[in-house]
């Protein structure tokens, strides 16, 4: 059976090249004698594994010294509560940007926590079809820090800026994490689930500036603790081992093309092709104002919810699979994270082509 094109928000396609390799190591893995599925996390050639993968991401996010690189698990859903647990020590209450669904539950998860958060802007009320502009002024000056969703899987809009701020910036950067060079610098916090654009579903990725480890609080649960996975290198606990093995693997792929420079070119590239096409005609509609579109998540609708239904279904019948818009929103959302080549982009643009032609709207 031939591969698909996977437009999957997530778990997403992965490179073929990194399955490849993947397969080829998955019965015996260098000279060890097992598969790294069964390796002990102690071991001298599973250590030699993490420290590679993370070693790898340095290199490709250039990430400084004074930073330290977090496999974790739990998803990204687990650092809304751990975010506030290890930073809002600092001076008691924090600040949210709302652009979406997963940033707008980091929000509440803080406020169930019983924390003085507030959210500083929000774009709901416009169905979240923009990221909102925030000054300098709109963020309170003594906030532990200022949250935000960079971009938003869900409805498709990316942040064009970073904020300006005098307080240290959490972003959650699941859906756009290495698609192109980030001044890892202008934030105190990174975190990631790994399943979009980096490795399977498992691992979750926390870059954080070592200044910011010492504000955990006191009863809050270990495994929740930057600090102690930061002092046991990731190994306070099994690690995801597979998932951070396969994430090396996506890290080499990504410098052998060309890092994060070449990754963004190919992925403008793919996004150029389909809001070019969305741009130049009528009968889809794209809900996102262009200054926020995301170059990860493509959405769009017919305006006839029986023609997207009849649209996902027609294009998984040749292959252009999980187009379905996400439950919430409905719709159709093209996910074309790093692994999506451009010709799976350009065959459904063709596809989008034939499909209006042979269904015209009443």
């Amino acid at each position: 059976m031939n591969r698909i094109y996977n437009f999957s928000a997530g778990p997403s396609m992965l490179p073929l090249e990194v399955l490849e390799k993947a397969a080829s190591e998955l019965v015996c893995y260098g000279e060890s004698g097992m598969s790294v599925m069964e390796m002990s996390h102690r071991s001298p050639d599973y250590d030699a594994i993490i420290k590679d993968a993370e070693a790898k991401l340095r290199e490709l996010m250039n990430i400084p010294d004074n930073y330290k690189v977090l496999f974790l698990q739990g998803g990204a859903s687990t650092q809304f509560a751990a975010v506030p647990m290890n930073l809002i020590k600092r001076t008691g209450k924090a600040d949210y940007i709302v652009s979406g669904q997963f940033s707008g539950k980091a929000f509440k998860e803080a406020q169930k926590l019983g924390y003085d958060v507030k959210c500083v802007a929000t774009s709901k009320e416009d169905n979240f079809t923009y990221v909102p502009k925030v000054t300098k002024d709109m963020i309170r000056p003594d906030a532990a820090y200022l949250h935000i969703c960079f971009n938003n899987t869900i409805y498709g809009t990316k942040y064009p800026y970073i904020p300006e701020t005098d307080v240290p910036i959490v972003a959650d950067m699941s859906s756009c994490i290495i698609s192109e060079p980030v001044d890892v610098t202008k934030f105190g916090v990174i975190y990631a689930g790994a399943q979009k654009n980096m490795a399977p579903a498992g691992l979750t990725l926390v870059i954080v500036r070592e200044d910011l480890l010492d504000y955990a609080e006191e009863k809050m649960p270990t495994m929740l603790e930057w600090k102690t996975m930061a002092e046991n290198d990731s190994m306070y606990n099994t690690p995801p081992c597979y998932p951070i093995y396969m994430a090396k693997l996506v890290y080499e792929w990504i410098l052998s093309i060309g890092g994060l420079d070449a990754m963004k070119v190919r992925n403008e590239k793919k996004a150029n092709l389909l809001y070019d096409y969305l741009d130049s005609q009528s009968y889809y509609i794209a809900p996102v104002q262009k200054e926020s579109r995301s170059m990860m998540n493509v959405t769009f609708v017919t305006g006839d919810a029986e023609l997207d239904k009849k649209f996902v279904s027609e294009a998984a019948k040749l292959g252009l699979k999980n187009l379905k818009g996400h439950k919430s929103v409905g719709g159709i959302r093209a996910s074309i994270y790093n692994a999506m080549p451009y010709e799976g982009v350009e065959t459904l643009v063709n596809f989008m082509k034939k499909f209006a032609a042979e269904n015209p709207k009443a």
